[in-house]
């Protein structure tokens, strides 16, 4: 094979180099020293980023839409994650940059820095309330169906849930200072996460023909299929911990993180397109934010599920608190938290986001304000700005091109989602029990399945 003549970058760690032939592709070598992760624990801890609370409200996205459209909005987003996730770290090996803070600082100033920062704040941060929300909502639920267990009993307070889930779960996990150490954690997540599935697939076989499709139920397009990509960058956004698992690998190089990426955003993207298909199949029109709101509350099979879903949420909380730690770290501390320090300011951050998620119990139009404000700026505006500031390629080639593409999308749906999500805002539907849900139709559902 030919051999190119190759010039060489220092890369913010010793020993790891970016080395760029006369095509000026990016091939990282291993650091000398590099984390704790392997490629499948990173694979899982990038999985279980992706896949969080955004993946109930995939089937809503399709509604907002419209089905097919929905699906071809849904790769899309899909695709431009994979591909911005990887710009990220050529980014960071151009601008010799470690983390998402410093790219951005390097790429334009601290003006910039600062902006991404709050957008790398925000996200994670308003997901741990939702997070909270939803085990609180989902779990109450689970518990109302134990026998015994009266409308008066402390286990049908969602306040009293969210407080000792906080205090005995997500609380402790978010206490690590090692990200590696979630990828077993991680892994139940995405297996619980496929039960959700099965259970998701198994009621559109079951509850589908029951519930009545609604008109239009099936039109290409819909009005608000901008406000439909911002749910969807929401449930895909990962980016803000891309650096953390990437330094976490043991040997974090450029082809490895490639195929971690490809292979993560791809199954994923499968998870995706069966749960929100099956979702909205299912209950077409009157598919709620949360799909799990569409269920019956004495369906056994969907109390599993939500079971189920409580305990994926629980363990994808500690992961967000990382990153929130991290920007925390790096605009406050130098990058640098004492043991102390590090205590105290997880503990804030938690008390802070369980306080919130205490006395409010209705997130829908402020998760999708976060995915048109926070996820869409951090999925297609950021990493292709950093790239074209930094990169050294002709304006016609191939990633030039691309990145300037995503980054105008990026532009228009942020500018046109926000109005329209302040023009037809999302309506609120916590508690309602479905028109379906009565009691001559409620034998029907669990009629079709032994008890769970």
């Amino acid at each position: 094979m030919e051999q190119h003549t190759r010039r060489e970058r220092p890369l913010p760690s010793p020993a790891h180099q970016i080395e760029t032939d006369d095509r000026t592709a990016l091939v990282c070598k291993p650091r000398t020293k590099g984390g704790n992760s392997d490629l499948p624990s990173a694979g899982f801890n990038v999985i279980n980023s992706i896949i969080g609370s955004g993946i109930i409200g995939l089937p809503y996205s399709m509604k907002q839409a419209g089905f097919p459209l929905g699906i071809l909005l849904l790769v899309g987003v899909a695709y431009i994650t994979d591909y911005s996730i990887i710009l990220l770290i050529k980014g960071g090996n151009l601008s010799s940059t470690n983390s998402y803070q410093e790219l951005v600082n390097k790429s334009y100033g601290f003006i910039g820095y600062l902006i991404l920062s709050t957008l790398q704040f925000l996200y994670p941060f308003i997901a741990m309330i939702s997070y909270n929300i939803i085990a609180g909502d989902t779990l109450t639920k689970v518990f109302q169906t134990i026998p015994g267990v009266g409308p008066d009993n402390l286990l049908t307070y969602r306040q009293v849930i969210i407080l000792c889930i906080t205090i005995i779960f997500t609380l402790p996990m978010s206490l690590y200072r090692d990200i590696a150490k979630l990828a077993k954690v991680s892994f139940i997540s995405l297996i619980l996460t496929t039960v959700i599935l099965v259970i998701v697939m198994i009621r559109t076989t079951t509850l589908g023909p029951l519930v009545p499709k609604t008109e239009s139920a099936w039109i290409f397009a819909k009005s608000n299929a901008i406000q439909a990509i911002g749910v969807m960058s929401f449930a895909f956004v990962c980016h803000h911990n891309s650096f953390l698992i990437y330094g976490s690998l043991e040997e974090p190089t450029l082809s490895n993180w490639s195929r971690i990426t490809h292979v993560s955003v791809s199954l994923a993207l499968f998870i995706s397109v069966l749960f929100a298909v099956c979702g909205y199949v299912t209950f077409t029109g009157y598919t709620e934010g949360d799909i799990f709101e569409n269920y019956c509350r004495d369906d056994d099979l969907a109390t599993f599920g939500r079971f189920c879903y409580g305990v994926t949420i629980i363990l994808t909380f500690p992961i967000e608190c990382f990153v929130t730690r991290e920007v925390i770290a790096n605009v406050f501390f130098s990058g640098t938290l004492t043991t102390i320090l590090h205590v105290a300011v997880t503990v804030i951050v938690v008390a802070v986001a369980t306080s919130i998620s205490l006395v409010y119990d209705c997130l829908g139009i402020v998760l999708e304000l976060n995915g048109i404000l926070s996820a869409t700026p951090l999925v297609f505006i950021i990493p292709t700005a950093c790239y074209l500031k930094l990169s050294e390629e002709r304006w016609n080639h191939s990633d030039n091109l691309i990145s300037g593409l995503i980054l105008t999308v990026g532009v228009l749906v942020m500018t046109v989602g926000f109005v329209m999500t302040i023009l037809h805002p999302q309506e609120c539907s916590h508690g309602k029990e479905m028109f379906y849900c009565f009691p001559h139709n409620a034998s029907l559902y669990n009629s079709t399945l032994p008890p769970f």
